[in-house]
């Protein structure tokens, strides 16, 4: 029987070039392909939306969001991802799958979805106009505040959407979960979208 090692890689190591891209000058969007992370999807079991709450106020100290919102603890962010389920993001392992599975015995189902997702962070001061080719969401700071969250679509391609904290320079951050297999797609339609801003492109093990 034939052997298989795995080997995992993310799917934009091919399209990634890091790097500034488009028009000379000072960057209007920056890219991030944020790298090694943790993702898993908890979803409340029928009659148990409930429980499931309880249980993720017990595990992370907050309420989980029930509406399209992201909330952060200091080591995961919580981001709604439909009605009675939400994603938790994480590194470190402090809320790996296996770490999670006991807090949420029988009250909701969990999903490993680290290397089922791709995680982009965009911003800079063209960050919002470059999105707004793509998506059909108001992207306004009134409209979509910090803590705003998504589940929607980018140019077609099915993508969890979230407003994260602002830069230090005050521009705001938009962070994008996407499936794999449509992320080098979806990424280099974001790069010819930037393009007329000048991007700045890079790869972080952090989500600023």
């Amino acid at each position: 029987m034939a052997e298989f090692s795995w080997d995992v890689h993310s799917p934009l190591e091919r399209a990634l070039v890091a790097g500034p891209y488009g028009a000379k000058g000072d960057a209007g969007v920056s890219l991030t392909d944020i790298r090694n992370f943790e993702l898993i999807q908890v979803m409340a079991r029928r009659g148990k939306a409930a429980a499931m709450l309880n249980a993720a106020k017990a595990r992370f100290g907050i309420a989980a969001p029930e509406t399209p919102k992201a909330v952060s603890t200091p080591d995961a962010t919580l981001i709604w991802s439909g009605p009675d389920q939400f994603f938790v993001l994480s590194k470190g392992g402090r809320h790996s799958m296996d770490a999670l599975v006991p807090s949420f015995a029988g009250s909701a189902s969990l999903s490993d979805q680290s290397h089922a997702r791709v995680l982009v962070s965009i911003s800079g001061a063209k960050a919002r106009t470059m999105l707004a080719k793509l998506s059909s969401i108001d992207l306004h700071p009134d409209a979509f505040p910090v803590g705003a969250a998504a589940a929607t679509s980018i140019d077609h391609t099915s993508a969890t959407l979230w407003r994260g904290k602002d830069r230090d320079d005050g521009q705001a951050v938009f962070n994008l979960l996407v499936f794999a297999t449509f992320a080098e797609s979806l990424w280099h339609t974001m790069l010819d979208s930037a393009a007329e801003y000048g991007a700045a492109v890079a790869l972080a093990e952090e989500l600023g």
